[in-house]
């Protein structure tokens, strides 16, 4: 898409603007995030999801409409801005659920978000400028000459279209707000009586702020929430660079189609552990003590990953498309070869599952626990709008840093943890600090807070 505008002059252009325009995406999506939550909180949560539902499919729409560059970021930015509405869903979700499905519900935001993006991908690939891919179906599409990637533009926002008007006609509000208790007309004048308290009482509800929203368990759960997520996005940010890099500068070696394998192999038991083992887990052992499991398994699997390159070294000839597949598939599985690349594989397979498994037990469970600490549902909002700000802001930072740190690394070729294995080392030791956070944090995160209010209309 950059590549046709005119503010690219030669292809070396391309991945520097093609940065910006996603930067700017997610800048726009964490600065107004946690604003989303608090206004939820004061006009409901159905109006803000509405909001930002209508406003998505707007700006997205637009997007698709881009011939400049210009254009196309003052849309993708706006477009982050309703995007940043996404805590107000966390909120909703913890207020339509109680304790017997809680976790499972939650657990299919990050899956329908898993879904949502290979979907995603899937349609902006094979539908971007139709009129040249499928000429003789888009061929006479004069608006599709003009706009090349209006179409999964389009296509993309009937999912929003469809949740906007699910939202409007069977959507209820969920939260309910105490009604504020009258102001004897005297008061409001300005004259005492007898009867007149000297201190209005207001609920618990109307006496939260932001502010006092920070408790120490607070701080504590969105620290670590913040350094898990970091470890997470330089993570997968640096994992097809890895992979994709020579054995002599600590990669694998593994071609585009190597690299794919890798990642659907281990991600086809995402579903599985999300909606079935996940609210098992929970119910047998607590959030608090999924989210510890999940982090602790994390830790060895990301000092343990680069090691393969040391393997995989063994068997360059192969991997690294020096020799072709056919005869890869020729060579004989007993011989060293054979084993050592069969052995690659396995290592490889077994740590990214348990990285993935380790990910969806320690992230499920943190969105989890933000709900539980929330005091009051009139708060809900807020906390999950400051999860969403800071989760966001690693998603800016993380792949800025792990790409730099990697780039050093492989070029000046120093010792051990400043060669190759740094930014895995980073990883696991932003992990490692996010573990033992998690083992001083009290029992009582397991408990919803605010489910003692009064249940919201369904």
């Amino acid at each position: 898409m950059v590549e046709g505008f005119d503010i690219v002059k030669n292809p070396e252009d391309v991945p520097f603007y093609a940065g910006l325009l996603l930067t700017s995406y997610s800048l726009c999506q964490a600065i107004p995030s946690m604003y989303w939550g608090v206004l939820s909180d004061r006009i409901g949560r159905r109006p803000a999801l509405l909001i930002g539902l209508a406003g998505d499919l707007a700006t997205f729409v637009l997007f698709g409409l881009s011939k400049s560059f210009t254009w196309a970021i003052v849309t993708r930015s706006l477009n982050g801005v309703f995007a940043g509405n996404s805590a107000v869903v966390k909120s909703v979700v913890a207020e339509i659920s109680d304790d017997s499905n809680r976790p499972r519900m939650t657990a299919l935001l990050p899956l329908m978000w898993n879904i949502g993006v290979v979907a995603g991908s899937a349609v902006g690939g094979l539908l971007a400028d139709p009129a040249n891919q499928y000429p003789s179906i888009f061929g006479r599409c004069e608006i599709f000459r003009t706009f090349p990637y209006l179409l999964p533009c389009l296509v993309g926002s009937l999912t929003t279209a469809m949740g906007l008007f699910v939202g409007l006609f069977k959507l209820k509000e969920t939260l309910v707000i105490p009604p504020v208790a009258a102001v004897p007309e005297a008061q409001e004048n300005g004259a005492a009586t007898e009867s007149t308290p000297l201190v209005v009482q207001q609920s618990p509800e109307q006496q939260q702020s932001m502010l006092a929203l920070l408790t120490p368990t607070c701080r504590r759960v969105l620290t670590i929430n913040v350094l898990m997520c970091l470890a997470i996005s330089m993570y997968y940010h640096i994992y097809s660079m890895f992979a994709a890099s020579p054995p002599r500068d600590g990669g694998l070696g593994f071609n585009t189609q190597g690299i794919g394998i890798s990642l659907a192999i281990s991600g086809l038991v995402v579903i599985y552990l999300q909606l079935v083992a996940y609210p098992k887990l929970v119910q047998k052992y607590g959030t608090l003590r999924c989210c510890q499991i999940g982090l602790l398994g994390m830790v060895p699997v990301f000092f343990a990953i680069p090691f393969l390159s040391l393997l995989s070294a063994r068997v360059e000839q192969f991997v690294a498309n020096r020799v072709p597949v056919d005869l890869l598939v020729s060579q004989s599985w007993m011989s060293p070869a054979g084993l050592e690349y069969g052995m690659l594989w396995i290592l490889l397979l077994a740590l990214l599952l348990a990285r993935m498994v380790g990910d969806i037990l320690a992230f499920t469970s943190i969105n989890l626990i933000v709900s539980n600490i929330t005091p009051t549902k009139t708060t809900l909002g807020a906390m999950n709008g400051m999860q969403q700000f800071s989760s966001t802001c690693t998603r800016i930072i993380g792949p800025m840093l792990s790409g730099t740190l990697w780039g050093w690394s492989i070029k000046h070729k120093m010792v051990y943890p400043f060669n190759s294995h740094l930014v895995w080392v980073l990883c696991g030791v932003l992990i490692a600090v996010s573990w033992k956070m998690a083992m001083a944090l009290p029992s009582s995160v397991n408990v919803f807070a605010s489910g003692h209010l009064p249940r919201s209309r369904q």
